[in-house]
């Protein structure tokens, strides 16, 4: 597998679990954040896991033996 498609996939997944923690922060704390971002966090979260996928997928295609 060609290290930039690793790094990318690595990236990929880092994004989630950082957008993930977030939403999970900003939901726990509530307030004004949460209401203003909440939404767009877990909208971010859903798209960055289908990026995530797809890329794995790609992967398991494309490297296959």
């Amino acid at each position: 597998m060609s290290t930039a498609f690793l790094i990318l996939m690595t990236i990929a997944m880092f994004a989630v679990l950082g957008v993930l923690i977030t939403g999970i922060f900003s939901m726990a704390k509530g307030g004004a954040f949460n209401q203003k971002y909440g939404n767009r966090l877990m909208r971010a979260r859903v798209i960055l896991q289908g990026v995530a996928l797809a890329l794995f997928v790609l992967a398991f295609l494309l490297y296959k033996k």
